[in-house]
């Protein structure tokens, strides 16, 4: 069953995703070279008392930080600790809140410094998808046409959508139903209603999609050691226009 939000649920709903984005915007403007992903991640905690919400991750299956943080070939779920961050790298924040009893989940990827230009065409097709998908979040639409959009964005730029880990619904949960993968066939899945509330998260890959975790249990990075992006919104059907729950004018 897929969560339909009322009225004043709606309206707790962009609450949070107005505290989620500011959240990662101010960690956003902290990413600079030789800062630490510890450093940022203790800038989350921060911040999120600043917007009277908490982190949605933070002892979330065991998950120890505020945030996910993951640099370069690290793709999703990576813990803040003491790498520092260089120019040429870049650094995936993901950032989800609790604010009084609502989620808002997002995500960006940060370029530190100056990079290479197959790089920064990796950062605009991911981005680019998220759009893509947002287009086509409309009541009346299945499940299926948002997600083979994201794929096939992907693919025409040349990269690949990581498969194992996919975008959600999102409310009173972190993860409701439906799964929103980045792959899909259209005219397959459930139908989009008003009231549903979705977190989009194109995860792409520079080379093939598969991944592995590693030892710490939580951190996805790729096989082939290739570079990864990532971007989420939180996104509300409606009766017309999507809603981007976690959209501002400075991003």
């Amino acid at each position: 069953m897929i969560p339909i939000k009322t009225g004043q649920e709606i309206e707790m709903m962009r609450a949070a995703g107005r505290a989620a984005r500011i959240v990662l915007n101010k960690i956003s403007a902290q990413v600079k070279p030789g800062v630490s992903t510890k450093e940022l991640d203790d800038a989350a905690a921060d911040f999120m008392a600043d917007e009277d919400c908490k982190s949605a991750f933070l002892g979330y299956r065991g998950f120890p930080r505020q945030c996910c943080i993951s640099v370069n070939e690290e793709v999703v779920h990576g813990i803040g600790g003491q790498r520092r961050l260089q120019i040429g790298d870049v650094v995936k924040l993901d950032v989800g809140v609790n604010k009084s009893g609502w989620i808002g989940d997002n995500a960006t990827t940060i370029a530190v410094g100056a990079i290479h230009p197959g790089t920064l065409k990796l950062l605009q097709a991911t981005e680019s998808a998220l759009q893509v998908a947002i287009r086509h979040a409309y009541s009346g639409k299945r499940l299926g046409d948002l997600c083979s959009a994201i794929e096939e964005e992907v693919k025409a730029n040349g990269f690949s959508v990581v498969r194992e880990f996919v975008g959600h619904g999102v409310g009173r949960k972190l993860h409701e139903e439906p799964q929103v993968p980045n792959f899909g066939k259209k005219g397959e899945g459930p139908k989009l209603k008003p009231g549903m509330t979705l977190a989009i998260e194109p995860m792409v890959n520079v080379g093939n999609p598969n991944v592995r975790v590693l030892p710490d249990g939580w951190t996805v990075v790729t096989v082939d050691g290739k570079w990864s992006a990532h971007f989420e919104h939180t996104v509300l059907i409606t009766k017309g226009e999507p809603e981007i729950l976690t959209w501002s004018e400075t991003t």
